[in-house]
């Protein structure tokens, strides 16, 4: 806002504080500084550099720092973030992610790519690469012993209601086929060593599994995600055709809210195959901090925290405390949650490393 004339650094002052331009339009970030003098959009410094990447549509000024002239204060004056949402943001799916400041920047960035560049969202029943209910290409999987990543053909099928990856792209029998209910998805880029990584997590018999894959094209991986989305919201449609979509939707792949170690004690049959279901208060379950009074064991950590189910009694030990009084958090953040007859069904569980 630095020079310019008196009367255009007062209205932009007005403009920017309408409550429609208190979030950024991109992620939700509080306060946003920054702002696009050709979209008419206020954004956080984060996604400002992201459209920066994209000259040819987002022209991006700092509110603090660069002179706006009258021409663009109007501009922004008669658009701002709520005429951009009603235009940009006009028909998205109701399975399709959409980023927060809190996510990856592959999100992020093929998000504002979607909406600003790509316009996927701005006609009703836009055919989109992640919306006809079957996907087929090639990512690049890490292998389970060695660590390589070697690339191998994926397949996912609405019809089939499952997830394919094949070891020869010519082979006729899938090395894997996961059927689309028991599958997570979540973008994991510092554990998967790749911007582009994403973690696919399914049970079979009764055991967490993972995948870990990347694409080198950002756009390539977050349509597998969402094609991954899609597939899920109308298999949990025939599923549970009483629920809404909003509930649905909640139902879809989730981030961790999360991970880490913790040494885990007690009976030597205390898990099965290493996941706790956990429900609600009002259901019998809680967490408490520290381990019940006379607790034995050889411990290496010392902060004991217990989840109290109604079939019994979980005992962890955490590092530090600041991890003990997170993981309580996570936890405790779970169980205030009413469950619905879909989650119970679906199951809501947390995982561990053993």
């Amino acid at each position: 806002m630095a020079g310019g004339n008196e009367r255009s650094v007062k209205t932009l002052k007005e403009v920017w504080r309408r409550a429609e331009n208190s979030l950024c339009a991109d992620c939700g970030k509080p306060d946003p500084d920054w702002a696009s003098s050709t979209l008419g959009v206020f954004i956080c410094l984060s996604c400002s550099g992201i459209h920066r990447n994209i000259p040819s549509i987002s022209k991006v000024k700092s509110l603090k720092m660069d002179q706006w002239d009258d021409t663009q204060v109007q501009f922004l004056a008669k658009h701002g973030n709520a005429v951009a949402k009603a235009t940009y943001e006009a028909h998205i799916p109701i399975y399709y992610y959409q980023p927060t400041y809190n996510d990856c920047q592959v999100l992020r960035e093929q998000w504002i790519r979607a909406k600003y560049e790509r316009k996927e969202f701005t006609e009703p029943g836009k055919q989109l690469p992640y919306s006809d209910g079957v996907k087929e290409g090639i990512l690049w999987k890490r292998g389970r012993d060695n660590g390589q990543f070697l690339p191998r053909k994926f397949l996912l099928s609405e019809r089939e209601g499952c997830l394919k990856y094949f070891t020869k792209q010519d082979a006729k029998e899938p090395k894997i086929s996961v059927k689309i209910d028991v599958i997570n998805a979540t973008f994991q880029p510092v554990k998967i060593g790749n911007p582009n990584g994403l973690q696919i997590t399914y049970l079979k018999d009764n055991k967490t599994r993972n995948i870990f894959v990347y694409h080198e094209s950002g756009k390539e991986v977050v349509d597998w995600f969402n094609a991954i989305r899609s597939v899920q919201f109308h298999y949990l449609k025939v599923a549970f055709p009483i629920a809404s979509d909003n509930e649905i939707k909640n139902r879809l792949t989730r981030n961790f809210l999360k991970e880490g170690y913790m040494e885990k004690t007690g009976p030597k049959d205390a898990f099965a195959k290493g996941e706790v279901f956990v429900g609600s208060r009002e259901n019998g379950y809680s967490v408490q901090k520290g381990l019940p009074s006379g607790t034995q064991g050889n411990f290496s950590w010392h902060y004991g925290l217990t989840i109290v189910t109604p079939d019994r009694e979980y005992l962890f030990t955490c590092e530090t405390e600041t991890d003990q009084l997170d993981w309580i958090a996570a936890f405790t953040r779970i169980i205030n949650q009413a469950m619905t007859p879909q989650e119970y069904a679906i199951e809501a569980y947390f995982k561990f490393k053993s």
